[in-house]
């Protein structure tokens, strides 16, 4: 008895060091909620349905393409799967760092990859990332904020004019701006003035075209509307959050993370539309399998697991709002709060006047800052539309071009 206790500890433990593993890096759901509903909700059945280990880490995109550079360059390949956001994708194609998942990915008959998300993760025909994680902006309002509200305005049907006149009417009411926009640099301010571009048929990112200067028009004439505060918001979530701010117009997730919160106080609305429609900028991660993997078995079934039309919907309304874009995915949704979300996301993605962050860019920091700067000197310092100052900033838009 005693040696079949023994063998059967020894047989233990064996299949315990058995277990293969999966080493998957994300630069998605970074936020600590957003990677424990991850983490229990969706890594954890899959786990269980396929007795394996996943261990998913979370770091910016540059760390992560970095470290997988330093693997293929020592032969030590040791990420299996990578989630990384678009502007990155074509660096890990161009550097041979993940696979072409064509002729896998064209069997699976039951999704099918939403145009427009989709065509940012295909190279020269062939698919190397699978859309994950795909965002529009959407309008936030806190409801101490509708006592302001003009009477003929209806807050599902925007316009930005009555979004401006509505911000200024707080403003005057409470003797200080509620309007929040991350005016910390190098964050979401040029998707946030981007969106108000696009609704007016600019050319975004640039500078030097009539859509883009009724955008800073606009921002111009809302320049008391901002919070006092505004300079310290590299989120707009946390003064939304704590009511000290009580408008935003901002990426979909956030903007559901902010209204599970508080159900009962918020609205949540499609991006407000100017003469060309609602505009908004939409960007995706993506899943793609590092070349050389010794497990990529395992990484086609994760794939394949993430990207199944309920698992989908599962995963991106647990971590605030973000758009499942897998077109079967929307048969999955239902009513509840984070439902709302998406739906309002999707409305967007289907009517809306949409802009793609193109892999054009040297470097897609310094075309932020571009607005981060202007924003600074001309909005909140200086308080006036100056053209002359855009024309000069578009030629730092200009000398980021590849």
């Amino acid at each position: 008895m005693k040696r079949l206790l023994i063998l059967l500890l020894v047989i233990t433990v064996i299949m315990a060091f058995s277990v293969e593993t999966l080493v998957v890096s994300s630069r998605l759901w970074t936020p600590p909620t957003e990677k424990e509903f991850i983490l229990n909700e969706i890594i954890k059945p899959f786990e269980e349905m396929y007795n394996v280990k996943v261990v998913f880490q979370t770091m910016d995109d540059e760390t992560m393409l970095k470290q997988v550079k330093v693997q293929k360059e020592t032969g030590k390949i040791t990420t299996d799967v990578i989630i990384a956001y678009a502007t990155k994708m074509p660096e890990w194609v161009e550097n041979g760092l993940v696979v072409d998942l064509t002729p896998y990915v064209s069997k699976w008959t039951d999704r099918h990859f939403s145009k427009g998300f989709d065509s940012m993760t295909v190279f020269n025909g062939k698919r190397y990332f699978l859309p994950v994680g795909a965002d529009v902006y959407l309008t936030l309002i806190n409801k101490k904020a509708l006592q302001y509200k003009p009477a003929d305005v209806d807050v599902q049907n925007l316009t930005w004019e009555q979004l401006a006149e509505w911000a200024n009417l707080v403003a005057q009411g409470e003797g200080e701006g509620k309007f929040a926009v991350t005016g910390v640099p190098m964050k979401s301010l040029i998707y946030q003035i981007g969106a108000i571009s696009l609704s007016y048929g600019g050319h975004w990112p640039n500078l030097d075209n009539p859509g883009a200067v009724a955008a800073w028009y606009l921002i111009y004439k809302m320049k008391d509307a901002f919070s006092p505060a505004v300079k310290t918001y590299d989120d707009t979530r946390p003064p939304m959050k704590r009511e000290e701010t009580w408008m935003t117009v901002a990426h979909c997730a956030r903007v559901g993370e902010v209204y599970k919160s508080n159900p009962t106080q918020f609205i949540i609305a499609p991006a407000p539309k100017g003469p060309a429609g609602i505009g908004s900028i939409a960007g995706t991660s993506g899943l793609a399998i590092v070349n050389g993997t010794k497990h990529f078995d395992l990484a086609l079934k994760f794939l394949e697991y993430m990207t199944r039309p309920d698992i989908m919907v599962k995963s991106h309304k647990g971590t605030g709002g973000f758009i499942p874009p897998v077109d079967e995915a929307i048969k999955y949704l239902g009513n509840d709060e984070q439902d709302e979300v998406i739906k309002n996301a999707i409305k967007v993605m289907n009517q809306g006047v949409l802009s793609y962050i193109a892999p054009i860019w040297k470097d897609w920091g310094q075309v932020k800052l571009v607005y981060d700067e202007l924003f600074k000197k001309m909005i909140l310092e200086e308080g006036k539309l100056d053209v002359d100052m855009l024309e000069l900033y578009q030629l730092q838009i200009d000398a980021q071009r590849k």
